[in-house]
């Protein structure tokens, strides 16, 4: 059976850098040993498959090389953008059944296409010092004034406050004791992040989440969903705002990704996050 793929870059920065995708349009044919053979000879950190759905205009599911995943912001942009591009939407909002829950895909003018995601969960905070051995770093490398949590807005991360760029981009992580880590707190990776920055930008980011065959990753659109609640929850944010962050640096594929939070009340009510998709790839596919 062959397959028609394609690669798009998310979350790129002026039409470059991002984070590549995998995407499969039309992929109801496919089970799901089928769509993990594919997103393994795809080869990249997370493939799309698009599909009919009862409950919502569609169904995607997400593979990485190694397993599935109940979510992936960058891989849902990439899907959006190269169906505006096939002419199978148009500018407006999609509901989109997933494993993380039904939510919305909203595709605008300017090309940005931003997903909403689940409504944030805040779980245990680890240990320092044992997130401090996984990284390589003392303990006095993270800004003491935010805790390490674990955050989910559809998939579980540890979040953690480094003091800034320049201690962020030295990190050389031990992705074996990441791996056990990231079992033991059920997450899927860590999301580090500095405030220290520049240019207006709310945070730089770096992802690292080796227990799903992703040893970093340039752009990270459900962390960056779990960093805006977070923000919020500890005061950095003051809700209802656009926020910018940027990511990749440290893989010289600098990355742009934006997140509105709707608050009413004090309560978070929505939150969404998104960016642009370019650099088309087809690939022929073969199982």
């Amino acid at each position: 059976m062959n397959n028609q793929g394609y690669t798009l870059d998310a979350f790129t920065k002026n039409g470059s850098g991002g984070n590549p995708a995998g995407v499969v349009l039309e992929s109801d044919l496919l089970g799901k040993s089928e769509m993990q053979m594919v997103a393994r000879k795809i080869g990249l950190s997370e493939t799309a498959f698009v599909q009919h759905s009862n409950d919502a205009d569609f169904k995607m599911s997400y593979f990485t090389p190694n397993s599935e995943v109940n979510l992936c912001g960058h891989a849902t942009i990439a899907a959006f953008s190269l169906m505006r591009l096939e002419k199978k939407v148009s500018i407006g909002s999609y509901t989109l059944e997933t494993k993380a829950g039904l939510l919305k895909a909203t595709i605008c003018d300017d090309n940005q296409i931003y997903l909403s995601q689940t409504l944030p969960n805040f779980y245990e905070q680890p240990d320092k010092e044992e997130i401090a051995r996984s990284l390589n770093v003392s303990t006095s490398d993270f800004d003491e004034n935010l805790p390490i949590e674990v955050v989910s807005t559809g998939l579980r991360d540890i979040l953690v406050p480094i003091k800034n760029v320049r201690l962020l981009n030295k990190i050389k992580p031990d992705f074996s004791r990441i791996i056990n880590v990231s079992k033991k707190y059920q997450v899927i990776g860590y999301h580090l992040f500095t405030l220290n920055t520049e240019n207006n930008l709310t945070a730089y980011c770096r992802n690292f989440a080796p227990l799903y065959s992703i040893p970093e990753e340039s752009a990270t659109g459900t962390s960056t969903g779990a960093l805006t609640c977070y923000l919020y929850k500890y005061n950095k944010t003051k809700g209802n705002e656009m926020l910018s962050f940027e990511q990749g640096y440290s893989m010289k594929r600098a990355s742009s990704l934006f997140s509105k939070l709707t608050v009413k009340n004090r309560t978070i009510t929505r939150i969404e996050v998104g960016g642009t998709a370019s650099n088309v790839r087809r690939q022929n596919i073969s199982i």
